[in-house]
């Protein structure tokens, strides 16, 4: 199964959970190069309909937790529409709902599996796809991979600068602590003591043999905080 992202356009809330918005957008050139066609999921509510099956509402494609139900499907000028509701009555599906209402979740993602394309100037043209399951999710996933290439590539440079000689700023650090996910006193704590002594250490000239399982510990302990 393949997922695709949408920020989510919520177009109503109700108290029972009750809510309408564009799951799909047509026309949209994603990180991926492709492109939503008009049409891309007609035959497959069809089948839907037909068959006496429904597309689920997962949470972040977790098939163990399903949320709610998608009441209506349908494809119009703009993309794909739906009418949802989130089951208020289980723990996640209350969760979910606290989220959506406060515009904390802010994105849906599409599982579906491909069936026909075409390539067009480098852009693939998804013409038809089997859908299965609309999730919510917290931020779509491709923005979630571009955040976490940041991520690395701060640690990159935080590393090769302190193995150059030329420290980031305890400031800087900080912020490398917090983008990662480590709680704000935690952070602070972490760089203005123990990094901000290791740094005037070093540049009071005293050895210091072992910054690079020092670098490689910060970067396991990143990586705890980031994928949690």
């Amino acid at each position: 199964m393949k997922t695709k992202d949408f920020s989510l356009q919520i177009k109503d809330l109700s108290e029972d959970g009750t809510f309408e918005g564009y799951g799909s957008i047509f026309g949209n050139v994603d990180s991926y190069g492709e492109k939503v066609m008009p049409g891309a999921f007609i035959e497959s509510l069809a089948r839907h309909k037909r068959d006496g099956t429904s597309v689920v509402m997962l949470w972040a494609h977790n098939p163990e937790e399903p949320i709610g139900v998608w009441e209506d499907l349908a494809e119009d000028a703009k993309g794909l529409w739906g009418k949802g509701r989130i089951i208020r009555s289980i723990q996640r599906g209350k969760e979910v709902y606290e989220l959506l209402k406060a515009k904390a979740v802010r994105g849906l993602s599409i599982g579906y599996r491909e069936i026909e394309h075409e390539k067009e100037d480098g852009i693939r043209l998804l013409k038809k796809l089997d859908l299965w399951e609309i999730s919510c999710v917290t931020f779509p996933a491709n923005r979630r991979a571009r955040v976490e290439a940041v991520k690395s590539e701060r640690m990159d440079e935080f590393a090769r600068r302190l193995r150059d000689g030329d420290p980031m700023p305890t400031k800087e650090f900080e912020d490398i602590l917090r983008e990662a996910g480590v709680p704000k006193s935690m952070a602070l704590a972490i760089a203005s003591h123990g990094y901000a002594k290791a740094i005037r250490s070093d540049s009071e000239g005293e050895a210091n043999p072992a910054t690079d399982a020092a670098i490689k510990a910060l970067h396991d302990a990143v990586n705890s905080f980031r994928t949690r």
